[in-house]
């Protein structure tokens, strides 16, 4: 065979380059590769959980954080010993948190501060960093005391206790005729004697002008009720002066039962042209703080010394009970001037003349009460 040369195909012709070569009878093309049915089904249902975690986060946060914003103001009391879900569970039932449950998740996550037992203000659908951040802080509506017996310069000292108020800044709005009473006589700015007495839950928030007229409207409430405009045909005096014989009460009746009595003894003075001789107007004048009358004091030179001055005083001295009111417009009947404490527990001997009265002191002394 020649160099070069090779055989040649049938038919002659060499085959170009790049052709596909023939297929060989009997094979068979092989199909393209399809998705596996497990692996779509994952992919749907991590689509599906998606949706489903992307619709419950929404909700949380419209939870968390109400799209609506805070609601009304509401007071919530936590007591002593509750646990968070009970804490939780009361601010559910006050709307406050739409959940308690939701809620109790958002204090694991974030940590549960220690709440303190007390008087809480809120708000309806508030946010739960908020509320958090609130019952952290602590109570924030106040109870504050009024008794009967007490005079305006005590009432605003205890308002001054509280938390960001001061006492003299009170005092100086009792005495501006800012607030006044339908009780209190005009030319008068004082509100002695019209401060209604009992407890009072004082929020943070309350001005003091809302918290003197919170207590101003109490008393208010309390002398209609009463029937304090009924003392001119009850006992012939004023409603204002008898809301001042109610004062003299509160401060001279050491038992619920001498009351009437001390009432009765003041309207007989009163009667009589007779010096009242009071001593706790004395300690009224003396602004307070004295626990035994002296000769000395009995000297002050003050429009409030019954001892120097005829007639009741220019004000009441105190705040007063509704049983105080009752006295004054109901007093006992009888005939008494006298009276001084005779016993340990208060109570008191009423005497018609001077010399029952002296008999009655000599009695005290001997118990060793002057």
């Amino acid at each position: 065979m020649p160099d070069g040369e090779g055989t040649l195909p049938a038919g002659g012709e060499e085959p170009s380059r790049g052709a596909v070569a023939p297929s060989l009878p009997g094979a068979a093309r092989r199909p393209p590769p399809r998705p596996r049915p497990g692996l779509a089904g994952a992919i749907a249902a991590l689509g599906l959980l998606i949706a489903i975690g992307g619709l419950a986060l929404h909700w949380y946060q419209d939870q968390a954080t109400p799209p609506g914003g805070a609601g009304p103001a509401v007071i919530v009391q936590v007591e002593p010993g509750w646990s968070v879900a009970t804490i939780t569970s009361e601010l559910a039932r006050e709307g406050v948190v739409a959940h308690a449950w939701v809620f109790q998740i958002y204090l694991a996550l974030t940590g549960a501060p220690t709440v303190r037992d007390g008087t809480y203000q809120m708000h309806r659908h508030e946010a739960f960093a908020e509320l958090r951040s609130a019952l952290a802080k602590g109570p924030t509506v106040f109870t504050l005391q009024v008794p009967a017996g007490a005079t305006v310069a005590q009432v605003a000292n205890d308002v001054g206790s509280l938390p960001g108020r001061s006492g003299p800044a009170f005092l100086a709005l009792v005495n501006s005729g800012v607030v006044r009473s339908p009780y209190e006589p005009p030319g008068t700015s004082s509100l002695e004697g019209l401060l209604g007495p009992g407890v009072y839950e004082v929020p943070d928030v309350m001005g003091d002008r809302a918290l003197l007229t919170m207590m101003v409207d109490h008393f208010d409430v309390m002398a209609a009720g009463a029937g304090i405009s009924t003392a001119p045909s009850a006992v012939g005096v004023t409603p204002y002066q008898a809301i001042t014989v109610a004062s003299l009460v509160a401060r001279e009746a050491g038992l619920a039962s001498d009351r009437g009595k001390v009432a009765r003894v003041a309207y007989n003075r009163l009667a009589r042209g007779m010096r009242l001789q009071f001593d706790s107007t004395v300690v009224y004048a003396l602004g307070g703080g004295v626990t035994t009358v002296t000769a000395q004091d009995l000297a002050v030179n003050s429009p409030y010394n019954t001892y120097r001055v005829a007639g009741l005083p220019p004000t009441p001295i105190s705040t007063v009970s509704a049983a105080d009111l009752a006295a004054a417009l109901h007093p006992t009947p009888g005939s008494w001037l006298y009276f001084v404490v005779v016993s340990p527990d208060g109570a008191e001997a009423f005497s018609d003349t001077y010399a029952g009265q002296l008999a009655n002191i000599a009695l005290a002394k001997k118990r060793g009460l002057l």
